[in-house]
């Protein structure tokens, strides 16, 4: 997709993926864009102005494969363009587009250097001084650094500005035409750094009212309560048991009056409720009541603690957040003394610029954010970055071959499993195929449009990524949140040699990827693009230790980065060591067993095993004889535990083992989200989502919401698995992860616009989450007529089948024949032999893989019988055969 402007004879060409863009109307008589579309018939357009009407553009069809969408802006300011094909956002969908002034003697300034940046790299804008007659330009940059700035005259009434801010912080940069500050001037530029690090900490003040009748201990899990204020804000609050033994609920009061408060079960009202509450003005938080004092809001020192206090006796109730963003994750320490004033520090281990975001009652305390210089030693990370422009994927079509790759070294193709669930829910195999040693390929045809989903297992167990997302036709959506990594080189590496993993950006259209990398030492990094949408990247290091791994995509960082990996030393005699007769699975309380040989290697071994609660305990080693050992160990819970293996303290090449406890069939492949709280809502209206969980079995429901305020957030059972409910409180993108046993579903993070009113004041992007142990559900359908069958769609006249088990039989021996079902669809195949004397006594099938079966028999009387072979319902071409024994 491209997207051109008419700018009176120059035009600039965007590729899709560019998150914003500014035109100067001045010289913009139109807009334009153009889209590469099978037909107009489908495509709908409309322009959203600053002051919120709806405009329509023109759609005219090029009849080249290409529509045009024009519009002359009659509003200045931010417009945003929604162009949606078959009722969904076409990639990229709503471009925003900035129109100044019309040329009526103004200056006028524009550009992205206005408003954000990244220290280290220069931040550029345009002014326009066309027709504003003769006046002195002058500009100046004022915040954390030097920034020295740059000018070029392009000859055409504008001058392109640049100024380069070395430390991260808050600048004004003033325009002044003949001695005035031009519309807008002082502009505020908020400069980010590069690799910045965040920490978050929130300290609740809740206020705490009893509920009248009596309520037990199980209602509380399927209770939920909301409360409305005077205004109209609807939250949910939080149902607890007080110490006086009654139930009360908890929450943030926001104004003063009276408050209406619903408890329902299932969605109907409980005895009494709705109920009402009184909020007296002084309990309502109030952020600029709050007290802060302390020099290390000023100023600090590295490695050691830079302590500030935090007085909100006279402020009402009202949660404290804070987040401090700077050149390193400073630890956060926040000690409640007894008289209500907090004592709160942060540890910072790099000098430099560091923003402090203090609120309360979601709203700013005075001074906030808070820009602190921090100086002292640094830790000596040393930090390596790469950048590489990534193309959008082919578009995939019905009924061609779909492609998704990855690489794992070291495994065997045969404990690999892949299946693909389409749109329907109708779920098939898929094929694997290993392309080069260690990168493997998973094939499928879809049969429909749409978000597919594609599960990849390692000797039953999700490999990392999976279960992938994978949509058949036109991408609905972009964007970082789309990109997924996972491999052996984010969990774990080795000092000296490359170490490997995956980055898929196929879901996430075309951008930038930055993969950097921070540690002891500096890194080698090396990238290989797949050209499918994914991408192989390996880095190497010389010094041990702990590294951290960036990726960001459009300058964004992708779910679960930056990743904390640990890299030993190099291997030395660890890689002579080999696994011998692991098992596939263990019990809960039952000791289970594996073997390891030496090959010669001298050193001690050591084994230990982390449960999914992350709880560790040791294994027991045994010297069976010579060279080989025996590890023994005693699993106390059910699901997938990590078995570290360590020779003179390095991981073994297999270790971490994994292995599956128990039945854990939590599957977060089988897990769904729908309802309104996923698509476009509204600020102060309380919105919800069901998470279905039926068939993915029990496990843990983790839902982590990151957005421009923090969200009151509950969580209650229904019938068919969740419902999630919140309130958001700032306009803007919210990013919504659903985990299943620490494995995000499909579509996770979802992507969430919030409009309306601000109703609490936006500052560093915050995160609030719920977390749940869910249990086993079953569909009502499923529950009645058991699991659906798939819907088949073969024909058995395409089957073959040869081999002497289909003419002649003997007594006692393996009797046998193939079934070649390759060109016949999918379908099961079905065996039966039937003798004399009813049944015979064995038959057993093996699937040699593409469909293609071996079969045999065991037969103890003589006599005729008739050997029936069927796909599906169908008799294959020669069933039933006639044997004689």
């Amino acid at each position: 997709m491209t997207i051109d402007m008419d700018s009176g004879g120059s035009s600039k060409r965007l590729g899709e993926g560019d998150p914003r863009w500014y035109i100067d109307s001045a010289y913009a008589s139109s807009l334009k864009v153009s889209l590469r579309l099978p037909t107009r018939q489908f495509l709908e357009a409309e322009v959203k102005m600053p002051s919120g009407h709806i405009d329509q553009p023109v759609i005219e069809d090029n009849r080249d494969g290409t529509v045009s969408i024009k519009y002359d802006p009659r509003e200045e300011g931010v417009h945003e363009l929604y162009v949606k094909y078959n009722g969904e956002h076409v990639q990229g969908s709503p471009y925003k587009f900035h129109v100044d002034s019309i040329s009526s003697g103004y200056v006028t300034a524009y550009g992205p250097g206005l408003t954000a940046g990244v220290s280290g790299e220069p931040s550029q804008f345009t002014i326009s001084t066309k027709g504003a007659g003769a006046g002195g330009l002058s500009m100046a940059v004022e915040g954390p650094s030097k920034a020295e700035i740059t000018c070029h005259d392009n000859k055409d009434g504008t001058v392109a500005v640049s100024f380069l801010p070395t430390a991260p912080g808050e600048y004004k940069v003033s325009v002044r035409f003949g001695e005035k500050h031009i519309k807008g001037s002082p502009f505020t530029a908020k400069v980010t750094g590069e690799g910045r690090k965040r920490n978050q900490i929130s300290v609740g003040s809740c206020s705490e009212v009893t509920l009248p009748g009596k309520v037990n201990d199980d209602d509380i899990r399927s209770l939920n309560a909301s409360i409305q204020a005077p205004s109209g804000l609807e939250e949910p609050c939080f149902l607890k048991r007080l110490p006086s033994g009654n139930i009360g609920i908890s929450f943030t009061p926001r104004e003063a009056g009276q408050h209406v408060v619903s408890v329902k079960k299932m969605g109907v009202h409980i005895q009494n409720s709705p109920f009402n509450i009184t909020v007296q003005e002084q309990e309502v938080g109030d952020a600029k009541k709050v007290k802060v004092s302390g020099t290390a809001l000023k100023e600090g020192k590295t490695h050691g603690e830079n302590t500030f206090s935090v007085d909100t006796r006279n402020a009402g109730y009202g949660g404290l957040s804070l987040s401090i963003e700077g050149p390193s994750k400073a630890e956060i320490q926040c000690a409640d003394s007894k008289d209500g004033v907090l004592a709160i520090s942060y540890k910072p281990t790099e000098p430099g610029y560091y923003i402090v975001n203090l609120k309360f009652a979601d709203h700013h305390v005075e001074g906030s954010p808070f820009t602190v210089k921090v100086s002292g030693e640094g830790s000596n990370r040393q930090r390596e970055k790469i950048q590489r422009q990534r193309d959008p994927a082919p578009l995939t079509e019905v009924g061609t071959n779909c492609k998704l790759t990855f690489k794992m070294p070291g495994i065997t193709s045969f404990d690999l499993a892949a299946t693909v669930t389409s749109p329907g829910g109708v779920s098939e195999d898929a094929e694997i195929q290993e392309v080069v040693d260690g990168l493997y390929s998973v094939h499928f045809v879809p049969k429909e449009l749409g978000v597919h989903t594609v599960s990849v297992k390692y000797r039953e167990i999700h490999i990392p990524g999976s279960p992938f997302q994978f949509t058949v036709g036109p991408l609905r959506d972009s964007g970082a949140h789309l990109v997924k990594a996972g491999g052996a080189g984010l969990e774990r590496g080795e000092a000296g040699r490359f170490n490997e993993f995956n980055v898929w950006t196929r879901e996430a259209g075309a951008g930038q990827l930055a993969i950097s990398l921070e540690g002891p030492s500096k890194a080698e990094i090396d990238f290989k693009d797949r050209k499918d949408g994914s991408c192989d990247v390996s880095y190497k290091v010389d010094e041990p230790g702990e590294y951290r791994i960036g990726l960001k995509f459009n300058e964004q960082h992708i779910p679960d980065s930056p990743f904390k990996v640990y890299i030993s030393p190099a291997v030395g005699d660890a890689h002579l060591l080999e696994v011998a007769q692991f098992p596939d699975n263990a019990q809960v309380d039952k000791p289970t067993q594996f073997y390891i040989r030496l090959n010669g290697a001298k050193g001690s071994l050591d084994g230990r095993i982390v449960s999914p609660s992350g709880k560790t305990d040791d294994c027991f080693i045994q010297n069976i004889d010579g060279d080989q050992y025996s590890i023994r160990f005693m699993p106390r819970e059910n699901g997938v535990h990590n078995i570290n293996v360590k020779f003179n303290g390095v991981h073994i090449p297999a270790s971490p083992l994994r292995i599956k406890v128990g039945k854990d069939d939590a599957d977060p492949a089988a897990v769904h989200a729908h309802g309104p709280g996923l698509g476009a809502v509204k600020t102060g209206a309380k919105t919800d989502l069901i998470i279905n969980t039926c068939n993915a079995g029990a496990g843990i429901l983790a839902v982590t919401m990151d957005g421009p305020s923090r969200v009151s957030m509950d969580c209650t059972e229904v019938e068919e698995g969740y419902k999630v409910r919140y309130t958001p409180l700032a306009p803007g993108f919210y990013y919504m992860s659903v985990k299943y046993n620490g494995g995000h579903i499909v579509g996770s993070p979802f992507k969430i616009e919030a409009t309306g009113p601000n109703l609490a004041e936006i500052g560093a992007q915050e995160t609030s989450s719920v977390t749940v142990e869910t249990v086993q559900k079953v569909s009502k359908a499923a529950a009645k007529q058991g699991p659906a069958l798939p819907v088949f769609k073969s024909d058995a006249t395409k089957v073959t089948s040869k081999g002497m088990g289909l003419k002649k039989a003997y007594l006692n021996k393996h009797n046998q024949f193939t079934v070649h079902a390759g060109d016949a669809g999918n379908n099961i195949l079905y065996v039966g032999i039937y003798g004399p004397k009813g049944p015979c006594d064995e038959v057993q099938l093996k699937h040699k893989g593409k469909n293609n079966y071996e079969c045999w028999y065991v037969i103890r009387d003589r006599g005729e019988y008739i050997v029936i072979v069927k796909w599906g319902d169908d008799h294959i071409p020669g069933s039933p055969y006639k044997v004689e024994v």
